[in-house]
């Protein structure tokens, strides 16, 4: 099977940017202190928000070029198709809402977000909200699910790069 034909130039550039955001988040989270009820917004938690936010507002962009350009034809079969559309589904769902519900436990902290450090954002949640400190806490569950689905995701292109030699990978590849 010879899957040749390739996202266009904007999809793959904004694909491979959400791929060093998301990493970036990946290492932030992981690194930084543990927020507690104190907790102020500086250094790598500051870092986390910046990234954070940069993440989500790439994901809106994907989301508007993915609605308004086809992507190329996938001849996988058809159950590999049916789980590829269901990953990738999920992706761009956990990709959007986790950063939403760390915006909402970030405003619940009276943190102020911002885009870029430079665009003030609104607050989702008001400063105290039982609501949205238990958001933090799903956003770190969710954090996890989506990096299960990462996981899968590129378990799925090494499949299709070393097992069914397909070329499905250079889809999204500029070499």
């Amino acid at each position: 099977m010879s899957t040749t034909a390739r996202y266009d130039g904007i999809a793959q550039f904004l694909h491979w940017l959400i791929v060093v955001l998301v990493a970036g988040q990946f290492v932030l989270g992981w690194t930084m202190p543990d927020v507690h009820r104190d907790t102020k917004p500086v250094g790598l938690i500051a870092w986390h928000l910046l990234v954070g936010t940069a993440l989500l507002a790439a994901m809106l962009c994907r989301v508007v070029w993915r609605l308004t350009h086809r992507p190329p034809p996938n001849e996988i079969a058809w159950p590999l198709r049916v789980v590829s559309s269901l990953t990738q589904f999920a992706l761009y769902a956990l990709l959007i809402v986790v950063p939403l519900l760390g915006w909402i436990n970030a405003s619940s902290r009276g943190w102020h977000v911002t885009l870029f450090s430079a665009i003030p954002l609104p607050a989702l949640s008001p400063t105290g909200s039982p609501f949205g400190h238990q958001m933090g806490d799903v956003h770190g569950v969710l954090a996890w699910v989506l990096f299960a689905l990462i996981c899968l995701h590129v378990a799925g292109a090494l499949l299709h790069a070393f097992v069914f030699r397909d070329r499905v990978v250079q889809r999204m590849t500029p070499w």
